[in-house]
């Protein structure tokens, strides 16, 4: 006889739900230990056949989720959570593990009853026994009901924990790394305790301590930790919660150590390069990153996913190393920059790092910052400030082929030079090697191959190989050539900071004449050498000057010796008391000479008088304009108990030379007589009073010491510092001075035939008319609205509605 309809379905719905999920989780009794044994496979299919014929095998995919999340609130989350909370009155590290671990055991042991049952499921879908979701969605049902109910949210102690747990494994794990690359650990999970013993440090001076654990010798429980690791990892795995357990805890774990031994081992060393040692030690996290996420043993294949979690992991970390070792660079470029070359090691890095991070701007504002900060003040020195740039331009080139970062992050130091009154002249002197430390512009000057600075732009379509043109980088100014910016060298660079190259000759004219006029035995091999030098910097027609100064000392040289030569022919009466040489100049060629009033003794001018009569007789139709307060005057001096041989000045000598004639002077009877200025003569005078020729006795009067007094109490006397090496040359604001009369003239001759002209006017006109030749005078408009505007003042001028005029009572 066959049951009844209702019986058979009811033995067959609880046949189903027995063996699907744990009794409990229905409000039934366990079963009792002599029960019979799991159902076969064919019991639960003809159950689930019963259910079909009553077209109710569709909603036990529905039931068995329900029930699934209705356990996990009420009972095993709440049970979970409960065992984890006891860890926090446990001070022990070994302790707590052991409590992370029996926690995660218990989760498992309830969860496995619905792994299983997942399982079965899944192979009744995918043979057609239910209707449902499918069996990839069903699975992704249940472990996302993992995650959502039992780690919604967590604890902070619980994280702590977790983090506590994954960074000691990694110290173990990287110490036994260590052991097996030394060839002293031949066992990959564990250590014996003679690799335990070998492996102690001092700790405090008195214990010895475990460098894994940092536990004692007889404590140590690396072998245990490395155990329990390894359970929890496959636990995780199996329960597919191990990125939501742990990715948070492993992630900072592995920031922290990276930063850590980055400070350690690369901040302040610039000399070698850590990317490839770093690379050695990122294989090794790895390998501590697939014990956590690949299923450890020779025989286990690890899955598509675990492979793709670690190959994700290994981007992650790569990317982060990149990105911070590239800011601590960063943030040291100052330094590097300073230290280069010995610091190229480090760009090197940088450049490697910076191609695989987007850190360009932060590069740019850092390096701006640092430079604004440590360089562009009043307090360093122009010649430093250029030794920097030379360097930064070295090494950003380096960093940076295409130019731009120098062009971006170096436009504050072009700035701030062209307000530096002095920076002209120390790159001048840096390229005639006058300057100190200056051999890295000396050399640049020297190279083979220069590179021309003409005017015009380069085009980017010169390019010899056009598949070897590379687009410059975003933020590069579209304004100007790529091939130009990518060709400069170091003197291009500097040159452009004033965008002119007339400041620069003009000054290396001023600093020739310099050097020239000082030497005085007309050598001038090394400046021959920096003109046909810079000739092929400049062009030959802006240094036709300073050709022209050469030459003069060349002939020079070969008029005196032409005049010694004639006066060694004359009878020993009829030649000059004294030997006189002179520099003679083409003076329309040379920079502005200083200007001073003397009058020097009869003797000295018959002799200048006789020199210039025997020149006129060698060249024809040119005569002589001396300049009597320039040149060396070698003499001795006569006392009655000592001879002093000095070279001093015309002026110096001048002095000396009137007290042959009489012991004592005033300044003012001095000044009358050699017409200088008393308040320049009394420092003048200085010389004499230290050498102990002269002493002032009363304030104001001179005398000779013809007799030096041993047991006088010698006095302190402050020489001016104008007094040696003083230029010969005309000052900067001499010569500015005098171009800005050279100006005066033009306008006033302007305006008397124009009337009125706005500033700008004059300006256009004054480029047109004064700013040319080869020595070009220039004033930009701001510094031609001053001038006009003290004219005014001066009353020299009238300004009125937007226009400048004469006053009427100006011829």
């Amino acid at each position: 006889m066959e049951p009844p309809a209702g019986a058979e379905l009811s033995a067959a719905w609880h046949t189903l739900s027995t063996a699907l999920v744990p009794p409990a989780a229905l409000g039934l009794a366990a079963p009792r230990a002599d029960a019979v044994g799991p159902l076969k496979d064919a019991e639960l299919r003809a159950a689930l056949e019963v259910l079909r014929c009553y077209n109710l095998h569709s909603i036990v995919e529905e039931w068995f989720i329900e029930v699934l999340q209705t356990d996990l609130q009420a009972n095993i989350a709440p049970e979970f959570w409960n065992c984890v909370g006891q860890h926090e009155n446990t001070a022990e590290e070994p302790q707590c593990s052991s409590l992370l671990l029996d926690a995660f055991c218990l989760l498992k042991c309830r969860l496995d009853p619905y792994l299983n049952s997942l399982e079965l499921l899944e192979r009744w879908t995918k043979a057609g026994l239910l209707l449902g979701t499918g069996a990839q969605m069903l699975q992704e049902k249940v472990y996302t009901m993992f995650k959502a109910i039992l780690f919604f949210s967590t604890t902070k102690s619980f994280q702590e924990m977790i983090q506590q747990f994954y960074s000691r494994t990694f110290r173990i794990y990287m110490r036994q790394w260590k052991k097996r690359e030394d060839g002293t650990n031949e066992c990959e999970s564990s250590m014996s305790e003679t690799e335990q013993e070998s492996d102690m440090e001092e700790g405090g001076g008195e214990s010895l301590l475990c460098s894994g654990c940092s536990s004692k010798r007889e404590q140590c429980w690396c072998p245990k930790a490395m155990e329990q690791f390894q359970q929890l990892n496959d636990i995780l795995r199996r329960l597919n919660l191990l990125e939501r357990v742990s990715a948070d805890a492993v992630t900072t774990i592995l920031h922290r150590m990276i930063e850590e031994r980055m400070e350690q081992r690369c901040r302040g060393e610039y000399e070698h390069s850590f990317l490839n040692e770093f690379q050695e030690w990122i294989e090794k996290v790895i390998g501590w990153l697939s014990r956590v996420f690949l299923q450890d043993g020779p025989l286990v294949r690890s899955s598509p996913e675990a492979s793709s979690t670690l190959k994700r992991w290994r981007c992650h970390v790569q990317r982060f190393f990149y990105r911070i070792y590239a800011s601590m660079r960063i943030e040291e470029l100052f330094s590097i920059i300073r230290d280069f070359p010995e610091s190229k090691p480090a760009v090197e890095d940088l450049k490697f790092c910076l191609e695989r991070t987007n850190q360009r701007q932060q590069l740019l504002s850092s390096l701006k910052s640092a430079l604004e900060l440590r360089l562009l003040h009043p307090g360093v020195n122009t010649s430093d400030i250029i030794t920097l740039y030379i360097s930064a331009i070295k090494a950003l080139r380096e960093l940076d082929p295409s130019m731009v970062i120098l062009e971006v992050a170096c436009e504050p130091i072009r700035k701030y030079l062209r307000t530096r009154e002095d920076t002209v002249r120390q790159i001048v002197a840096g390229l005639t090697g006058d300057a100190e430390g200056s051999g890295d512009l000396a050399n640049e000057l020297s190279k083979a191959d220069p590179v021309t600075l003409e005017n015009g732009q380069e085009s980017d379509d010169d390019i010899s190989e056009p598949e070897d043109w590379v687009p410059d980088p975003v933020d590069a100014d579209p304004g100007k050539s790529s091939s130009k910016r990518r060709s400069s060298d170091i003197i291009s660079l500097l040159v452009s900071i004033y965008g002119s190259k007339d400041l620069f000759i003009n000054e290396y004219r001023t600093l020739l004449a310099d050097r020239l006029l000082h030497q005085f035995n007309y050598s001038a091999e090394r400046e021959i050498r920096n003109v046909e030098l810079l000739k092929l910097r400049f062009g030959e027609a802006q240094m036709h000057y300073c050709e022209v100064m050469l030459k003069d000392m060349a002939d020079s040289r070969r008029i005196n010796a032409n005049i010694r030569d004639e006066e060694e022919k004359l009878p020993e009466e009829e030649r000059p008391p004294f030997s006189l040489v002179a520099v003679i100049l083409s003076s329309e060629f040379w920079p502005p000479l200083k200007e001073e009033k003397l009058e020097l003794p009869e003797q000295v001018k018959e002799a200048m008088e006789a020199y210039s009569k025997k020149y006129e007789k060698l060249k024809a139709m040119r005569t002589l304009n001396w300049k009597y307060h320039l040149g060396l005057v070698s003499l001795d001096v006569e006392l009655a108990d000592r001879t002093l041989s000095l070279s001093v000045s015309p002026v110096h000598a001048a002095i000396i030379l009137h007290f042959q004639t009489k012991s004592t002077w005033t300044l003012t009877e001095l000044s009358e007589v050699l017409k200088v200025p008393v308040t320049s003569l009394k420092r003048k005078m200085t010389l004499w009073l230290q050498q102990g020729v002269l002493r002032e006795e009363p304030q104001g009067t001179f005398t000779v010491i013809e007799e030096e007094q041993k047991d006088q109490v010698e006095k302190v006397v402050l020489i001016d510092s104008d007094e040696e090496g003083d230029s010969a040359m005309a000052s900067q604001a001499d010569q500015k001075e005098e171009e800005l009369q050279l100006f005066w003239t033009y306008i006033q001759a302007m305006l008397t035939n124009l009337e009125s002209l706005s500033l700008e006017r004059i300006h256009s006109m004054l480029k047109m008319f004064v700013m040319t030749g080869p020595v070009v005078t220039e004033i930009d408009i701001q510094e031609l609205q001053g001038f006009l505007q003290k004219k005014v003042r001066d009353q020299q001028l009238i300004y009125s509605g937007g226009v400048y005029r004469l006053p009427k009572n100006c011829n």
